[in-house]
């Protein structure tokens, strides 16, 4: 049994007539890093929140269809039952961070104090997560001396302390430049390979290529495509219904209608970029 199971999911918000989310079916296994992408208004962070267990708890509004999540169905979940096994970072950190805390070691350990860890094992985790992710020098510091990309950090790292089973990120590297971005890529996808099942919405297409197992491609509330990383992101559907895609992949296809790029398969990424022209 997967580990994810949405069947039919349909989802409207409170005072709304068209559906944000309509008829999705995903399965999603255990440990499986999986990347979403589509145009604004394609549903990606609605559902991230129906993950999260906020659609339809806190957002109410209308549900139909079901969303399951390690064998425990959401509209059976209390949202209190539902967030221990589940974090969300959001896109902005500034809807994340507490404001109730004063350095980022204390904003990291603030959900483990509330749900009753002691207070030696707070500090164990909380330095382990802080050296995971690359901010154990940022442990006094205000979180909001931060600039914008270590504040995504601090919010990455208080949801990774927590040990969620089901990690659901929405854009968590928009304000990082590309070092932060890799490195942040890489410490998800360890937490993949250790087991944790990661959703991960994003547009940075290439950074998706190099590090998730599979793409699903959302345009107006269902799903468009699904698949390979490279399958999905070098896809004609993507650019002709609005979806950002690689430059390389861009280049890769002109140069085949030219009649200059000889592989079967287009690139997502400049390495594949670069094997593909050699070749």
């Amino acid at each position: 049994m997967a580990f994810i199971n949405l069947t039919n999911l349909t989802y409207k918000y409170p005072l709304t007539e068209t559906p944000v989310l309509q008829n999705i079916n995903l399965q999603i296994n255990e440990g499986e890093f999986v990347a979403v992408v589509g145009p604004n208004g394609a549903g990606k962070s609605t559902l991230c929140y129906t993950l999260a267990g906020f659609v339809p708890h806190f957002f109410k509004g209308e549900l139909t269809g079901s969303v399951e999540v390690a064998g425990a169905s959401l509209l059976e979940s209390t949202l209190d039952e539902w967030v221990l096994n589940v974090g969300l970072a959001f896109q902005n950190p500034f809807n994340q961070i507490s404001g109730a805390k004063y350095s980022v070691f204390e904003e990291i350990a603030f959900g483990l104090e509330n749900i009753g860890i002691p207070r030696e094992e707070i500090k164990v985790r909380v330095e382990e997560a802080m050296v995971r992710t690359g901010i154990r020098e940022l442990a006094d510091r205000s979180p909001y001396s931060l600039s914008g990309g270590q504040q995504q950090r601090v919010a990455l790292t208080s949801i990774l302390v927590m040990k969620p089973k089901l990690l659901v990120l929405d854009e968590p590297t928009s304000q990082m430049d590309p070092i932060g971005t890799r490195e942040v890529f890489g410490v998800i996808r360890k937490m993949a390979e250790e087991g944790m099942t990661v959703v991960l919405v994003e547009h940075k297409v290439e950074w998706i290529a190099n590090f998730a197992d599979r793409v699903v491609a959302l345009k107006g509330g269902e799903i468009l495509l699904e698949g390979k990383p490279n399958e999905v992101l070098t896809s004609e559907l993507l650019s002709e219904n609005g979806f950002g895609i690689s430059r390389y992949t861009s280049a890769a296809r002109e140069a085949q209608k030219r009649g200059l790029w000889k592989k079967k398969q287009l690139p997502v990424t400049l390495d594949e970029a670069v094997e593909g022209f050699k070749s």
